[in-house]
């Protein structure tokens, strides 16, 4: 009987330590993005698409529009890629935050003061040998 009991327990045991309520990174970022902007701390915010190339993770900016914060980025890389908030995919109208940081990971990237956001509202990873956009993020309000 007390081997039984033991059993039982250890199973409970395996059971519940093996299930789970954690939700998946990029699950759980969006759901911290959501808190911040329902606490009033994100003024903009995107997922990222493909485009030439496999690109994914959010794109926001705070309230202070100082920042523009990648949270699980990822894409391929290639030769000289900038960071760049344009007006649309095609990069028409840009304004250039410098040379991406990475490839995967998380990343901050200075705003220049008076740019408008409602405007440049695109973000492109943007390849300069060859002006191609690997991929995007449309900055919205929340």
């Amino acid at each position: 009987m007390k081997n039984s009991i033991f059993l039982l327990c250890i199973l409970c045991f395996m059971c519940t330590a093996c299930g789970t309520d954690d939700m998946e990174p990029e699950a759980m970022t969006k759901k911290d993005m959501k808190d911040d902007t329902i606490s009033g701390e994100v003024a903009y915010l995107g997922d990222f698409m493909n485009d030439a190339h496999p690109t994914s993770g959010i794109a926001s900016i705070g309230k202070s529009e100082t920042s523009l914060n990648f949270t699980d980025f990822k894409t391929d890389n290639g030769p000289l890629l900038e960071v760049y908030l344009a007006t649309d995919k095609e990069a028409s109208d840009y304004i250039t935050l410098g040379e991406l940081k990475g490839i995967e990971g998380d990343f901050s990237y200075s705003i220049p003061k008076n740019v408008n956001l409602d405007k440049h509202k695109y973000v492109l990873i943007w390849c300069v040998d060859f002006s191609v956009n690997f991929g995007y993020a449309v900055l919205e309000m929340p």
